[in-house]
């Protein structure tokens, strides 16, 4: 049976988040959270503004997602040295150590579903999944 590239994508989507589900609740995270984790370490500190553009969600959704992190000992949020009327979010010890643990689960896993793939596959195949990304309206920041 042929799947559709959309059903392909979908399914390849979801069994990566299976496959990942243990390693993120055993770092004590949600998903999405490793996406502000990833763009503090990429970074360094950011304004709430920047992480919700980065992670593509609204503002508030970012706050709770902040509140989180914050509390569980991720991440500091402190008032920025530069504009009084916005804050800087700074990654902890501890989120760094837990971004770097899951940095390499995905690089784990990336090497597992792309055995077989040459370097220029692998290459083609991120320059298309980023063209179709930007095709749709998605911004690769």
């Amino acid at each position: 049976m042929e799947y559709a590239i959309h059903t392909l994508l979908s399914r390849t989507a979801h069994a990566m988040q299976n496959y990942l589900r243990p390693h993120l609740n055993k770092l004590g995270l949600s998903p999405g959270q490793p996406k502000v984790l990833r763009c503090l370490t990429a970074r360094g500190p950011c304004s709430q503004r920047v992480l919700a553009d980065y992670c593509e969600v609204d503002p508030s959704a970012i706050c709770r997602m902040l509140d989180s992190l914050e509390r569980d000992g991720f991440l500091v949020r402190r008032p920025s040295k530069t504009d009084r009327r916005t804050g800087e979010v700074t990654l902890t010890e501890k989120g760094r150590e837990a971004f770097e643990t899951w940095d390499s689960q995905l690089r784990q896993l990336e090497d597992r579903m792309l055995q077989g793939f040459s370097a220029q596959e692998r290459d083609q195949l991120a320059d298309f999944l980023a063209r179709a990304y930007r095709n749709v309206g998605g911004r690769l920041l």
